[in-house]
């Protein structure tokens, strides 16, 4: 048989699987192309974050890529199935490898969805509060009061209680205020409420609270519960302990301070 009669032989038995790989691989690709796009699309529609959309889109894209290439393999007649266990052992190992990462990365998918905070809020989560400054799908980087960074890992964020004291616009200031036994309580409750209403951060709804809280061992102990402006807590919470103090000392009232009394009885010995 001539060379020619042989090269076209072969154009004859591989000829048509070559094209029917290839129109599957071309089609595979602009499909998985268009499905990652619509991915794409609906998550901006939907306001999924960036980070979170273009990770994801990334990876559908190249999980149906490999499907593509896997058929058009076929096609040609190779047998892919020594390839895809190949792959999905070397799947597996990186899967192990990167245990911490993914999960991680799935903690960050869970904030990102499910929002129990957002960027400028207030949190304590992982025994450590700050304020948000960034969050990505692996981590999530605090700023505490002190002005220092501090770097969480979105796993450690959603394995334990998120403290959010930013979430809403009002919080309650919950102060205890003792004062002596031998003082008037209702003189006290009348001075801490005038107190609460003179002062231009508490809110007037929800209606502040002022009660007797306990009868403790050196102590009667009043509830002073004012509602404020979440924004303006500390500011008031500093102003209203200084002001508390201040109109006690005014009105006489004795803020008292932890005390036993001591009895002590002398023996006579007896002579010898």
């Amino acid at each position: 048989m001539e060379f020619g009669d042989y090269v076209l032989s072969l154009v004859v038995e591989y000829g048509l699987n070559l094209l029917f790989a290839a129109a599957i691989f071309f089609v595979g690709k602009w499909i998985a192309a268009l499905l990652r796009d619509l991915f794409k699309k609906v998550c901006l529609a939907r306001n999924v974050d960036p980070v979170l959309t273009s990770f994801s889109a990334n990876v559908i894209y190249a999980a149906l890529l490999a499907i593509v290439v896997i058929a058009a393999l076929e096609a040609l007649g190779f047998n892919t199935t020594s390839a895809v266990a190949i792959v999905g052992a070397g799947t597996l190992a990186v899967g192990m490898a990167l245990q911490g990462s993914l999960g991680n990365f799935a903690a960050g998918v869970m904030i990102i969805i499910f929002k129990p905070f957002k960027l400028g809020d207030f949190i304590e989560t992982a025994g450590i509060t700050g304020v948000v400054m960034d969050l990505n799908v692996f981590e999530t980087h605090l700023k505490t009061p002190d002005n220092k960074k501090i770097i969480v890992p979105n796993g450690q964020v959603i394995g334990g209680p998120i403290t959010n004291f930013t979430a809403h616009d009002t919080r309650r200031m919950d102060l205890v205020v003792g004062v002596s036994y031998e003082d008037d309580i209702r003189k006290v409750k009348q001075v801490l409420t005038d107190i609460l209403e003179n002062d231009e951060g508490v809110l007037k709804d929800p209606a502040y609270t002022v009660g007797l809280l306990e009868m403790a061992d050196s102590s009667i102990n009043f509830a002073v519960r004012p509602w404020v402006n979440t924004a303006d807590y500390w500011t008031v919470f500093f102003r209203l302990q200084e002001t508390i103090k201040i109109r006690l000392d005014e009105e006489g009232i004795t803020i008292p301070f932890p005390q036993q009394d001591v009895w002590m009885h002398q023996v006579e010995g007896k002579a010898s």
